[in-house]
């Protein structure tokens, strides 16, 4: 059972959103009322899954490039735009999982149903690998000519891969807030859900680098379905631990379409296109609030987008309690316009991660045409810098802590040194430096076999993934803190998600450059499948430029950006 808001419930639909809302888990039972004190149980174990998640995807994620090539066989363009395409998809499954959370079923029952996804998906890649008849009988080595899979061989290892892109992008949409919304009865320390979204991005990382070391070392040296293999392992012991956590959960029931909230604006807005902002004295019009609507965050009146605006305006005649399609209140118009101001430093997100994207592609077959060897015996995976990068994040970390920060304080007189928009700039800055190292790097190793030399070795990739690992410590926990914190409160999920759909949209991206650039230059053109007899410095270069235009827009944008604006707490109304 609920319990009405103070004053009554008039039947708005503010008052009805925000008693489901506030419905959680009573002894693992999601929709009991009963309210609990924070548990360090919950949070802890989500970090757990996390940890465990992070470990399976990336394991088929980091070397799936690596697996494209030498045992399905495919060419350097074909391997790079399907990685792209499946990280896309990868990435744009979260809106939509978002949308189910907070629409229908509930971030608990989202991630139950991905679970199901995910262990499908990676039992039949495990397979796919392990059954001779479902892959080529030999190996291929980059640069040489081999006859690719059939086309059942490609079907069932791509309906593996999209099968896991659901699961894992069902997972990505709810973890993240389910893990936060832990705190929310923990107010008196605010701090606890800050270091909760620090521990969330570490456990990402770290599951990266254990994937990005052993689980590459195992599959490129003794068996690919070994790997996949203990990447299902994982999941299904993280499955276990998350169900087997259910009685200590703060469960919140799906608290209605944030779309509609938005619709409702735009169309009272446009039926109120021609009612004005001031009265005929000159005083500003009336505006509607819902002052009993306590548990909501209430936000101030912003300039800009005034058309907006109108949404909220007391006509004249017009009563407050009137349907919800002509009347909307100053937080929810306020909530659309945070929405639209949020849009262009999301497109630059995009672009970002696109940039970001080369890591993950062209950065390993750039490897994977050097010397891997290190000391003349042992030999890196190629994959395995992909995950060293959170060991030099680690660095950029200890740097940022210790001198960057104390610095920006002593300039800006901030608390926290930079904000958050500071930051994300700072982040696509170093992603310029990357992709530019990365073309001089190629550049150097082109001209070396040219001239008849020993392949370069792997060691000079260093740098440049060193400056991504800065990218990732300056942007990747300020660009979830921003679209999180920015968001209205009914809103914070499908916000959340817009970090992954701007991933999402970067990979697709980065496809559609792959493409064009395979169809303009021609053959062998600048992705050869040999890279020896192209030039990978090239697409690079080209994606230098592309950052640079990208860090000049953001600049632009984020110094015109309007921050949320909280009201003031109302005091309520005391009777004599």
């Amino acid at each position: 059972m609920t319990t009405p808001p103070p004053g009554g419930s008039n039947g708005n639909h503010h008052h009805r959103r925000q008693q489901v809302s506030s419905m959680e888990s009573g002894g693992g039972a999601p929709g009991a009322a009963a309210r609990r004190r924070f548990n360090w149980k919950a949070p802890a174990i989500v970090l757990v899954f996390e940890l465990l998640e992070s470990i399976a995807f990336s394991g088929v994620a980091l070397n799936l490039v690596v697996y494209l090539a030498t045992v399905l066989h495919g060419s350097t363009a074909f391997n790079a735009a399907h990685v792209d395409t499946w990280n896309g998809t990868t990435f744009i499954v979260p809106v939509i999982g978002a949308f189910l959370a907070d629409s229908y079923w509930g971030k608990y029952r989202t991630i139950l149903a991905s679970i199901a996804f995910y262990l499908v998906g990676l039992v039949l890649l495990t397979v796919s690998a392990a059954v001779p008849s479902l892959r080529p009988g030999t190996a291929c080595q980059m640069g040489s000519s081999c006859a690719p899979a059939t086309k059942t061989q490609f079907s069932v290892f791509f309906a593996a891969l999209y099968l896991t892109s659901i699961g894992t992008g069902g997972v990505k949409s709810a973890l993240l807030p389910f893990g936060a919304e832990q705190y929310d009865d923990d107010a008196e320390r605010p701090e606890r859900k800050q270091a909760f979204f620090s521990w969330f991005f570490a456990a990402i990382n770290l599951g990266i680098f254990i994937a990005g070391t052993l689980i590459s070392w195992l599959e490129q040296n003794v068996a690919w379905a070994l790997g996949f293999g203990i990447g299902t392992a994982c999941l299904l012991a993280a499955a276990l631990a998350f169900v087997a956590g259910t009685p200590w959960y703060r469960v919140q029931m799906p608290t209605g379409s944030p779309l509609k909230d938005i619709i409702r604006v735009l169309v009272a807005a446009f039926r109120k296109r021609r009612v004005r902002l001031e009265r005929e004295d000159g005083a500003a019009a009336p505006l509607h609030e819902d002052d009993d609507a306590k548990d909501e965050q209430r936000l101030a009146r912003t300039k800009g987008l005034r058309c907006l605006d109108r949404a909220a305006v007391i006509a004249k005649g017009e009563a407050a309690a009137e349907g919800a399609w002509s009347l909307c209140t100053v937080s929810e118009v306020e909530g659309v316009k945070i929405l639209v101001r949020m849009l262009p430093i999301w497109a630059t997100c995009v672009l970002y991660a696109a940039s970001l994207g080369q890591m993950t592609t062209t950065f390993i077959q750039q490897g994977m045409a050097m010397d891997a060897r290190l000391g003349g015996r042992f030999k890196v995976p190629v994959a395995s810098l992909v995950s060293v990068e959170v060991v030099f994040m680690l660095l950029w970390v200890a740097l940022h802590d210790a001198a960057v920060i104390p610095l920006a304080r002593r300039v800006t007189g901030r608390p926290g040194g930079l904000t958050q928009l500071q930051r994300m700039g700072v982040g696509r800055f170093l992603v310029v430096l990357a992709l530019g190292t990365a073309a001089l790097v190629e550049r150097r190793r082109l001209r070396g076999v040219g001239g008849g030399g020993a392949a370069m070795s792997i060691a000079w990739q260093v740098p440049q993934f060193v400056l991504v690992a800065g990218s990732d410590v300056f942007c990747g926990i300020a660009q979830l803190e921003f679209f999180y914190g920015e968001a209205p409160a009914a809103m914070r999920s499908i916000c959340s998600a817009f970090s992954f759909l701007a991933l999402s949209l970067g990979f697709y991206v980065n496809s559609l450059v792959v493409t064009l650039v395979a169809a303009v230059t021609g053959r062998p053109g600048w992705l050869a499948p040999d890279l020896n007899a192209g030039h990978l410095d090239y697409y690079f270069w080209l994606w230098t430029v592309i950052s640079v235009a990208n860090l000049l827009l953001y600049m632009v944008l984020a110094a015109r950006y309007t921050p949320k604006q909280v009201a003031a707490a109302v005091e309520p109304a005391t009777s004599d």
